[in-house]
């Protein structure tokens, strides 16, 4: 593995971490106003970015993209919601059920088939996700659920990537994503308007700067090494949430709790690693 790709990926962890850290300081704002503050950020500056490189706009599959974008919309309300209300390690933990669903998802959409051994992985998830919601009373059924359902749609989202991946540049799959957002979130804002006071300003700014410098140092990790090798050093946002959740938030996991987060961890790392061989 590429020395490089290591240290671009450790940096896009720790940004990512900071962004969960401050979609969390702004809990007592509704999750829909984090969300387009969010789209905001990022649909100004792919826009800049698909202008200077002269790409048009809306691309070719224009049905598709757009399914990608509301698929991605639904993701990020429900991750946000989760990283809002329950523990930071939990949630984040919840929301790197991504790649199952993924790989789920894939039978139908992509037609990838699962391995055998991708089954006792689930199996695993699933014990984890048990183990988490039944000794960690600060996470209801609800959350639980709208913590999946995020992890659901960010497979979607993924499956959707996989099949505009030959036929639309990066940029445009990109755009439709805050571009369905910005007035989603905007409208039901609008109605739900709570206004943001001193530091809340900064916070939800650094929240899409945070995000934005993410994606950008995990793009350039993926471009410089096997993408199987460096997915699972992603998953190290796990450790920095509890470390975090701890510092910042007074936040203290149980036995059982963190057993269920390990359990869910491996599963996932050991499906990625299938998914590459």
């Amino acid at each position: 593995m590429h020395d490089r790709s290591v240290h671009y990926m450790l940096i896009a962890g720790l940004l990512f971490a900071c962004m969960n850290i401050c979609v969390k300081l702004v809990s007592h704002l509704p999750t829909m106003e984090v969300v387009f503050f969010r789209s905001v950020l990022g649909l100004i500056l792919t826009y800049a970015l698909l202008k200077r490189k002269q790409i048009p706009l809306f691309g070719n599959n224009k049905v598709l993209l757009s399914l990608r974008g509301v698929a991605g919309c639904l993701g990020l309300v429900g991750s946000f919601y989760t990283l809002q209300h329950i523990p930071l390690a939990s949630a984040v933990t919840i929301n790197y059920l991504s790649p199952f669903f993924t790989a789920v998802l894939g039978i139908f959409i992509a037609r990838q088939p699962l391995r055998p051994q991708q089954y006792l992985y689930f199996i695993m998830a699933i014990a984890g996700v048990a183990l988490l919601k039944g000794f960690d009373t600060s996470i209801s059924t609800f959350d639980l659920l709208i913590g999946l359902s995020a992890a659901l749609f960010a497979g979607i989202a993924y499956n959707i990537i996989s099949k505009l991946k030959t036929s639309e540049h990066p940029l445009v799959i990109i755009f439709y994503f805050p571009m369905i957002t910005f007035p989603v979130a905007g409208i039901y804002s609008y109605f739900h308007w709570v206004n943001p006071t001193g530091l809340d300003w900064v916070i939800l700014l650094l929240v899409g700067i945070f995000t934005q410098g993410a994606q950008y140092y995990m793009t350039r990790s993926y471009q410089q090494a096997n993408l199987g090798r460096v997915a699972s050093l992603n998953y190290l946002g796990v450790i920095y949430a509890i470390l975090f959740g701890y510092l910042v938030f007074g936040e203290q996991l149980g036995l059982y709790a963190l057993l269920g987060i390990v359990l869910i961890l491996v599963a996932v790392v050991l499906n990625l690693r299938v998914r590459a061989s």
